[in-house]
């Protein structure tokens, strides 16, 4: 079976026979990390959208591991002038890596990075990612407000959604409750919370409210955490 692995903010491991999925590694500078960059070797690296708290480590894991990043057509092209290789989709295309899928779905938020100039530079739109792995769907949502159209993904019956409940820059629990009923995913796991001041949550209190509410099973992960995708 896929296991997921949890690194803090929104940054995951996905494995399964060998392949080795990489979400949103951002790992230095981020204050619940669990590892450093230099500790993981994907296959293949995700990512949903520019801003650096999500791209983070991205390069240079790909640079040492040889993983190609996979992305955002715009930051796939920004990110491989960068001396990485890239492969950039959009919404509604899927990609094949060695080992399993990843399918590209809207989000509702902003994708953006800071250069050394501390200039703003827009590549591309923000992204949900559904990875199939081990014959198992799990639904990255990025960072991303609640959104009508999750019930079109809810169609893609979803072993796992991965959700952002922290509020302020995302989604907060609220929503999130909102947004697993449209979803109808078997179990959903809160992210990009308790990174810093502004998103603090209490995330058993959020499973609680997910499990009364909803039908799907509440999966808290500490930093460093594996769970195993029954």
């Amino acid at each position: 079976m896929p296991t997921l692995r949890y690194f803090g903010h929104s940054a995951f491991e996905l494995t399964h026979d060998g392949t080795v999925a990489l979400i949103d590694p951002f790992i230095t500078g981020c204050p619940t990390a669990a590892v450093s960059a230099d500790e993981l070797n994907p296959t293949v690296i995700l990512i949903t959208h520019a801003h650096a708290d999500h791209v983070g480590d991205a390069v240079p894991i790909a640079k040492r591991t040889g993983a190609p990043i996979i992305t955002i057509n715009e930051l796939a092209g920004y990110l491989g002038q960068q001396g990485v290789e890239t492969i950039g989709a959009n919404h509604g295309g899927t990609v094949a890596f060695e080992g399993g899928t990843v399918k590209f779905t809207p989000a509702w938020h902003s994708s953006t990075i800071v250069d050394d100039d501390g200039a703003y530079v827009a590549p591309g739109v923000p992204a949900g990612l559904i990875v199939t792995l081990g014959e198992k769907k799990v639904y990255f949502a990025g960072d991303t407000a609640l959104f009508l159209d999750m019930q079109l993904i809810g169609e893609e019956e979803l072993d796992v959604a991965v959700l952002p409940i922290g509020d302020h820059y995302t989604m907060g629990p609220s929503d999130a409750i909102r947004a697993a009923k449209f979803l109808r995913a078997k179990a959903v796991v809160p992210c990009h919370c308790n990174t810093f001041g502004l998103i603090e949550q209490d995330t058993e209190a959020f499973k609680k409210d997910l499990e009364e509410k909803t039908p799907s099973k509440g999966v808290i992960l500490a930093p460093g955490q594996s769970w195993e995708i029954a």
